[in-house]
């Protein structure tokens, strides 16, 4: 739809809804409410024409509040506002705070055409078979055409120039075809590049920015200078008549001296008038001289008239040239000329100015200077050429007469000194309705005899960017950079010695990147620097060729980054007849990856590239994977079986040859990882870390450390194991999720029910359950072990065991529910209710049928027989020094969890481990 279009249809949207209104709101009204037929014929609308409508809407409605009727013509006229050809977006609606970007011929827009979920259907608008709204949707890139139009092809042509984003949006959404579309424009902040970015020559050096030029009326004097009315002289007589006078040359151009009478010095130059002067004194005052200067100068009128940037009539100094009035005038516009300001004067030409002979070679010859009433008359700009490249002064210049491309070259500063000049083009405008484009050798002199023509855009090339007849040094040496290539050049003449490597550098493998000089295709070759350098005349003394890159690598950095852009390149050239040209290393090699295919590389070479087999390699065998395409039907894999040890042994008929996407693997040495380490402490005869072989026992450890000391306490040692550890805290965790599961459910519940006891003690329990952290004690009996009478199997030692012998126990502790949780000296006649009593007995929490020792090794005894424990208590049990007696607490009564009592179990028993390993440690 047309803008005018858009603009009456939705003045009868609204004159339809104001109607249906029965006119326009009424004073006071807070909001506009509409009938389900006011909505529909809205929600008909797109939102942007919807938006404006219920816009229009509003502000008839702040009009009738203010007591003003809204006639046909005010409501057109919000129409035509509303028109996004005319509107102003809404930032400068509520006053601007920058500059809004607007759209002009060359702008680049950016715009998303969503498909709006909401919005009604547009039966006549079907997306899916319109090939042309199909591929607007998305985000685009635009660009606005010379005549500030947006094309979206075979939708539209919508002109744009002058419009902010907010109003594109508006203008497009007005489009019947795009209906559909959710629209968002942003329009981006481009800078030209290229010949697009040029600007026209001096135009620049006139510009001025002040308004207002003040004349230069002070300051020395030429001798040529032209006297006239306005002038102020001063004379100073010295001898018989002293006295300093200033005098102002009268408007008829008269200066009338005392003693002498009145001079006529207009149009006279002040060199004159000072001769005039002296032979006048002399006659008329003898014994007198006199000395005469210029005082204040007179101001004059001119006029610039033309493509000035601010053409009229200005009062300048009476030294004023061309070029000053020029710059009072703000300088030249660009559609106006530089090389041929005519100054005009009486109506006729007296001189032209070429300001190219002022700016390119400081001439003012021509910049004379001006006279009252003269005028500066600019014409428009004469044929245009624009010279871009490698010359010193890009730029667009203007051409006089019959100028010669290599005259429009030297305006522009001639060549610079990495200018190809042999390569230039001339971009012109052909017989046709298109542009040419003319090869030239800028540098011949037969560009003499090519005259430009206006429009031509002259382009001279940089030389190429890439070095020629040289060889380049990269990667882990000291001297980087190009070198001279000469024929017969080999690899040592430009690595010379070890001395240009960096400390750590591959001297083993030095990767060559060659290319072909006919069609550029990439290759390449590898060497053993070490051996290059020992032997020179050696087929690893790689001959050069002009534009190889020689790359040197770092053991300690890795290559795969180095070496991964030449692999791209080589993926790059490979298509079906010709794969792609690289093999892998995996294993135990210390650089292993994918490295280029060289021709005629083998196993061996594989593993130099890789930096050689590591330390823990199975230099046995190794395993190479092959892939073949098999008559062009289905790609098959070849395993075979490398015969490494001869291979290293020397044996080249074993050094298989790759082909490519070759995999070769090398395996470690078995059980070289598995390097275990136990520790002894405590009550050993030779305490410290060992290292064991796999499946070495305790027994044998203890036997190599000496055995244990006479102050050993076999019962109390704590042997800890990391995998239990783990295991423990795994369980720890599913415990307390459990614990806290079953305290929500009981949360749910009435206190009455539960009882505030119950919680209490079971978020104490949680706490303490969070807070426990599993110390992966494994209960053995040492002093069986230590005597070769273990029950079981022997005890295999892992990597991390720790076993802690302490010195023989003299106490025994009691935890749990009682008045005071303590440790006593051990009393053998003490039965276990002793222990307990001497602790304050019992709490009315503890549970008395559940009492349980830890014995020292952490072994669990218990008396009476229950769920947990199969024996009956009598209250007597065999006490022994390092026991911890364990009073639980009574779960049965705290219903209904009822694995309570296992979690006090758990923090009991790992409050006694943990106690165990921090008294040992102290």
């Amino acid at each position: 739809m047309s803008s005018g279009g858009f603009s009456r249809h939705l003045i009868l949207v609204c004159l339809a809804i104001a109607g249906l209104l029965g006119g326009l709101p009424r004073a006071g009204a807070q909001s506009i409410q509409l009938s389900p037929e006011q909505q529909r014929m809205l929600n008909q609308l797109p939102p942007a024409q919807r938006q404006q409508a219920m816009q229009a809407l509003r502000e008839a409605q702040g009009r009738s509040t203010n007591g003003a009727q809204q006639p046909f013509s005010s409501l057109n006229e919000q129409a035509g506002r509303n028109d996004p050809q005319s509107v102003p977006d809404a930032e400068s609606q509520e006053g601007e705070v920058g500059e809004t970007a607007r759209a002009e011929p060359g702008s680049t827009l950016v715009i998303q055409f969503q498909l709006a979920e909401l919005r009604p259907a547009v039966p006549e608008i079907r997306i899916a078979e319109d090939p042309a709204l199909a591929e607007l949707e998305g985000s685009g890139v635009y660009r606005v055409d010379e005549a500030g139009q947006l094309e979206l092809p075979g939708v539209a042509v919508v002109p744009v120039r002058g419009l902010s984003a907010a109003e594109i949006e508006l203008r497009l959404g007005a489009e019947r075809a795009l209906r559909p579309f959710e629209i968002t424009v942003a329009i981006l902040q481009t800078t030209a590049t290229g010949t697009a970015a040029l600007e026209p020559f001096g135009y620049d050096v006139f510009e001025s920015v002040e308004a207002n030029f003040e004349p230069v009326i002070t300051g020395p004097v030429p001798p040529d200078y032209v006297l006239g009315p306005g002038d102020s002289v001063r004379v100073q007589l010295f001898g018989n008549v002293n006295g300093i006078y200033e005098f102002e040359v009268s408007r008829d151009g008269v200066l009338n001296l005392p003693e002498i009478g009145p001079i006529t010095v207009a149009g006279l130059p002040f060199s004159e008038f000072r001769v005039d002067l002296n032979t006048r004194v002399e006659q008329m005052l003898i014994g007198t001289q006199v000395s005469a200067t210029m005082g204040q100068l007179r101001t004059i009128r001119v006029f610039v008239l033309g493509d000035a940037n601010r053409p009229g009539s200005y009062v300048v100094g009476s030294l004023a040239t061309i070029s000053s009035a020029i710059y009072a005038a703000g300088g030249i516009s660009e559609i106006g000329t530089l090389r041929d300001i005519q100054l005009k004067r009486q109506g006729e030409v007296v001189t032209r100015l070429d300001l190219y002979d002022l700016l390119l070679r400081g001439d003012t010859t021509d910049d004379v200077r001006l006279q009252p009433g003269d005028v500066i008359f600019v014409p428009p700009v004469g044929p245009q050429v624009s010279v871009d490249g490698a010359v010193k002064r890009p730029a667009i210049y203007e051409a006089r007469g019959q100028t010669s491309v290599a005259d429009v070259i030297a305006l522009a500063g001639g060549f610079t000194a990495d200018a190809f000049p042999e390569g230039a083009r001339v971009e012109r405008i052909g017989s046709g309705a298109g542009r040419v484009v003319v090869s030239v050798d800028a540098s011949s002199a037969e560009l003499r005899s090519m005259t430009s023509r206006p429009g031509d855009a002259v382009f001279v090339p940089n030389v190429l960017p890439e070095y020629q007849q040289t060889v380049e040094l990269v990667g882990h040496v000291y001297r980087q950079g190009p070198y001279e290539w000469r024929p017969g050049m080999r690899l040592t003449d430009v690595i010379q010695s070890v001395q240009m490597l960096r400390p750590g550098a591959d001297k083993g493998y030095v990767l060559i990147r060659r290319e072909d000089p006919d069609n550029r295709a990439i290759s390449v070759a590898s060497a053993d620097l070490a051996q290059a350098l020992e032997n020179r005349a050696s087929s690893d003394n790689t001959e050069l060729r002009p534009r190889d890159r020689i790359y040197v690598f770092s053991l300690e950095f890795g290559r795969q980054r180095v070496i991964q852009p030449i692999l791209d390149e080589l993926e790059l050239q490979s298509r079906y007849g010709n794969p792609n040209s690289i093999v892998t290393v995996s294993g135990r090699v210390k650089a292993p990856g994918t490295y280029p295919l060289e021709p005629g590389m083998r196993v061996s070479d594989l593993i130099r590239a890789a930096g050689d087999l590591s330390e823990e390699a199975y230099a046995v065998k190794a395993e190479l994977v092959r892939y073949d395409v098999v008559n062009d039907e289905f790609r098959s894999t070849d395993i075979q079986e490398i015969d490494l040890g001869a291979i290293l042994g020397g044996d080249d008929t074993k050094d298989a040859l790759l082909t490519e996407h070759d995999n070769l693997r090398i395996s470690g040495l078995p059980e070289w990882d598995t390097l275990w380490t136990v520790t002894l402490e405590g009550e050993v005869t030779f305490p410290g870390e060992y290292r064991i072989r796999r499946g070495e026992t305790l027994a044998e450890l203890l036997e190599r450390a000496g055995g244990l000391t006479d102050a050993a306490f076999p019962e109390g040692a704590i042997f800890l194991r990391e995998s239990l550890r783990r295991q423990e805290q795994e369980q720890i965790e599913l415990l307390a999720g459990r614990l806290q599961a079953d305290l929500a459910s009981l949360s749910l519940e009435s206190v009455d029910t539960t009882g505030s006891e119950t919680l209490e003690t079971g978020q104490a329990l949680l706490g303490q359950l969070r807070d426990t952290e599993a110390v992966g004690r494994l209960v053995i009996d040492l002093e069986g072990i230590t005597q070769n009478r273990e029950a079981g199997l022997p005890l295999e030692l892992r990597d991390g065991d720790q076993l802690l012998v302490p010195k023989q126990a003299q106490s025994v502790t009691v935890i749990g529910e009682t008045q005071q949780n303590t440790s006593h000296l051990y009393e053998p006649d003490l039965s276990r209710d002793h222990y307990i009593a001497k602790s304050g007995g019992l709490t009315r929490r503890a549970d008395s049928k559940l009492i349980y020792i830890v014995r020292a090794s952490g072994a669990v005894e218990a008396g009476h027989r229950s769920r947990w424990f199969g024996r009956r208590s009598t209250g007597r049990s065999d006490i022994r020094p390092g026991d911890t007696i364990v009073v639980p607490l009574e779960t049965d009564r705290i219903r209904p969890l009822t694995f309570w009592a296992q979690v006090t179990q758990i923090l009991y028993q790992a409050a006694i481990a943990v106690a165990a390993v921090e008294t040992f440690n102290n």
